[in-house]
C-alpha cells in the first residue's frame, strides 16, 4: 500500500499513527506529495489533490482521514480503535469530529493568514480563532484518556500538537491542563514520537 502524505499534515499524521499503532509500517510505504504543486501520482488518485490519499491492496484509492484509518484499523493487528457498533463506537466518533473540528478551524486560519496582509480577512480571522478555541474547550470537558488509546484520543492527541506547532501565539494551554496532560502523554509513545510535525 501506498500512503501519500505530506508531513506537517496533521490529517496525515493521524493515519501515520494509525499505521504504526497497527502493525503495518512493513505494508504501507509512506510517500511525500505535493499537493500544491499537483503531484501527478497525487492527482491520479485523489481528483482534489489533498493529503492523505491511501493506495489500498486493491489498487483503488482510499481518501479523507477518517476513512482511511477506519480502513486500516480493520486490517492491522492488536485492538480495534474504533469500535464496531454501539454507543462505544458514537462515543469515540464524537470525540474525533470534535478534535477535527479544532482542526478545521485550525487549518482555515493558517490558510487566512498565509495570505497577504492587504487580503485578509480580520472578522474570519476572529471567528475561526473563537471556534478553534470553543472546539479545545469541548476537548478539555469530554477528558481524553491517553491510557485509552482510540481515534478519538489520537485525533485529540494531534490537534494539540499541530495547533500548538501552527498557531504558537494562540493560548493553547489556558484552561486546558487536561489537554496539554494528554499531548505530554501521548507524544512519548512510539507512534506520536515517530511522526511528530516538521
Amino acid at each position: 500500500m501506498k500512503l501519500y502524505i505530506t508531513p506537517p499534515s496533521p490529517y496525515a499524521r493521524k493515519c501515520r499513527i494509525v499505521v504504526r499503532e497497527k502493525g503495518l509500517a512493513d505494508r504501507v510505504e509512506e510517500i511525500v506529495a505535493d499537493p500544491y504543486a499537483n503531484a501527478p501520482e497525487l492527482l491520479a488518485s485523489n481528483p482534489i489533490v489533498q493529503v492523505p490519499t491511501l493506495i489500498a491492496d486493491d489498487g483503488l484509492p482510499v481518501n479523507d482521514s477518517p476513512v482511511i484509518c477506519e480502513y486500516l484499523d480493520a486490517i492491522g493487528t492488536g485492538p480495534r480503535l474504533l469500535p464496531a457498533e454501539g454507543p462505544e463506537r458514537l462515543r469515540v466518533r464524537r470525540l474525533e469530529t470534535q478534535a477535527n473540528a479544532a482542526l478545521e478551524m485550525g487549518v482555515k486560519l493558517l490558510l487566512e493568514l498565509r495570505r497577504p496582509e492587504a487580503e485578509r480577512s480580520p472578522s474570519w480571522i476572529e471567528r475561526w480563532t473563537t471556534n478553534m478555541g470553543r472546539a479545545l474547550d469541548v476537548l478539555e470537558a469530554a477528558q481524553p484518556d491517553p491510557a485509552r488509546l482510540d481515534m478519538g484520543v489520537i485525533t485529540a492527541g494531534v490537534a494539540v500538537r499541530w495547533i500548538g506547532f501552527r498557531h504558537p501565539g494562540f493560548d493553547l494551554a489556558a484552561g486546558r491542563p487536561g489537554l496539554m496532560a494528554l499531548s505530554t502523554a501521548l507524544e512519548a509513545r512510539p507512534s506520536f514520537a515517530d511522526t511528530q510535525p516538521k
